[in-house]
């Protein structure tokens, strides 16, 4: 399967036109999908509905992109040679840092794994996703009809009544651009990939990483706070998208809250926890150190249940240890409330990185021995 046969379209309003002119030129793409009501209420499923019909006869797979993006320049290569190994899959480019799907991305890069499905109770990252023609025509018949004002809602709908989630690529080559939004995700702040990484790495990952199919339990933060999605939790009529601090789900991830306090007594750096509780608060500090215990913990179980013994070569392995450092260091910023994100320079973000790594090097003390 080449790049050719996938066609390409970029979602853009009126406002940002010479940036989504920009952005076509640039990586080569195949047109602009117009707001058809620029002066209406603010809908990007109304302009979805656009891209998603703006298809190529003749083309296997439609790529769909908004415009507040970066990419590199072969974007179309990249996704390519993805839609060659994984052609019936819902294959997404990008995914939010502050997310439960970013937090599933950050475990599957820590567990040594290239991609991984989606978690059924969350949008799903709509900045860049292809889809078989086929699947396109679908979710467009699927969504014709909707009162959704949100495309990457619908289509976490769309892939639940088709019973298989989207597969998330963990490296991430397209980045979110600003902080404004069209449609309303302002005040959810600073906005990024949750691990970005250079093509030439991404390549060697997405075509010989393993896919982690199940996270299991999935630790993640919330403004500033500690939280876990439950397996199965999407099936519960009453709050299946609801968010459960983790001392709450302790008891049924199978975890004594006894345990966590002694391994954050015993092994959490008092140094750095100084630092951090000085920068962003105590209660920030010890929120963002379970985090990460955490999910070193869940990293750990996923690699000895999933991860294959198969050599995948010296530039992929390399190419994994900076996938990792990637995913860590993103964990701070992202956990931080969105007013307090813009404090987190460089050397925050260094501190905070070290800080979680602390951490996720003491998951498996949580471990079942």
């Amino acid at each position: 399967m080449t790049a050719g046969r996938i066609s390409s379209a970029v979602m853009t309003h009126p406002v940002r036109r010479a940036q989504a002119e920009g952005l076509v030129a640039r990586l080569g793409l195949g047109g602009l999908a117009l707001d058809p009501d620029p002066d209406g209420p603010p809908s990007a499923l109304r302009t979805a509905l656009v891209a998603w019909a703006a298809a190529a006869p003749g083309a296997s797979h439609h790529l769909v992109v908004q415009d507040d993006v970066s990419g590199p320049d072969d974007l179309l290569g990249l996704v390519g040679h993805a839609v060659g190994r994984f052609p019936d899959e819902a294959l997404v480019f990008y995914t939010n840092w502050h997310a439960r799907n970013g937090a599933a991305s950050r475990l599957a890069a820590l567990a040594g794994a290239s991609w991984v499905r989606a978690v059924p109770d969350e949008f799903t990252p709509s900045l860049s996703i292809c889809l078989r023609v086929e699947v396109a025509a679908d979710f467009l018949e699927f969504a014709r009809e909707s009162t959704q004002r949100h495309d990457d809602e619908l289509l976490t709908g769309f892939f639940r009544t088709r019973g298989r989630m989207s597969l998330l690529a963990v490296p991430n080559v397209v980045e979110h651009v600003g902080t404004s939004s069209i449609n309303g995700h302002a005040t959810q702040g600073i906005r990024l990939a949750v691990c970005p990484m250079d093509a030439a790495d991404a390549e060697q990952l997405l075509r010989h990483g393993w896919v982690l199919e199940d996270v299991g339990w999935l630790p993640y933060m919330r403004y500033g706070e500690g939280y876990v999605r439950l397996v199965g939790q999407e099936n519960d009529p009453d709050d299946g998208r609801g968010h459960h601090r983790w001392r709450d789900a302790l008891p049924e991830i199978g975890l004594a809250e006894e345990r966590v306090r002694q391994t954050v007594a015993d092994r959490m750096p008092a140094d750095l926890a100084s630092d951090v509780a000085r920068l962003f608060g105590a209660r920030f500090a010890e929120e963002l150190w379970i985090h990460c215990l955490m999910l070193g913990r869940q990293a750990a179980v996923a690699a000895r249940r999933y991860a294959p013994d198969a050599d995948v070569g010296p530039m992929a392995a390399a190419a994994g240890v900076r996938l990792r450092e990637a995913a860590v260091s993103t964990i701070g910023p992202a956990g931080l409330p969105p007013e307090r994100r813009p404090e987190a320079g460089p050397e925050q973000k260094r501190l905070m990185t070290e800080f979680a790594w602390s951490a996720i090097r003491c998951g498996e003390l949580l471990l079942d021995r």
